[in-house]
């Protein structure tokens, strides 16, 4: 399963309800964002399908950006069953993102 770009809040919302996914908060213009993706498609590989990945780009759907409480990019929140578990700010490395994933499959 490849990352996902959110085209809209609802299907953001969609996506979240069931099971476990990782949302990447973000812009296109910012580089740790764009540092992020490239960690984020190692860690999409590596988990074979197990999580889903979503990126979000918070210029296109600030309403959504808003409700998930972002005030800096890049965000990263892990929803389990559409609830927010975890949110880690700023780019961290990738066994961070691997370790709060796991915590919630």
């Amino acid at each position: 399963m490849a990352i996902m770009n959110a085209e809209s809040d609802s299907m953001l919302k969609s996506i979240v309800s069931e099971g476990v996914v990782l949302v990447d908060y973000g812009a296109p213009w910012c580089p740790p964002c764009k540092t992020l993706l490239g960690i984020l498609d190692e860690l999409d590989q590596e988990m074979n399908g197990r999580v889903g990945i979503i990126k979000v780009n918070c210029e296109d759907l600030p309403a959504s950006a808003s409700e998930a409480g972002v005030l800096g990019m890049p965000t990263v929140i892990v929803y389990k069953d559409g609830q927010p578990m975890d949110k880690l700010v700023g780019l961290r490395p990738k066994s961070l993102y691997q370790a709060v994933v796991e915590k919630y499959l």
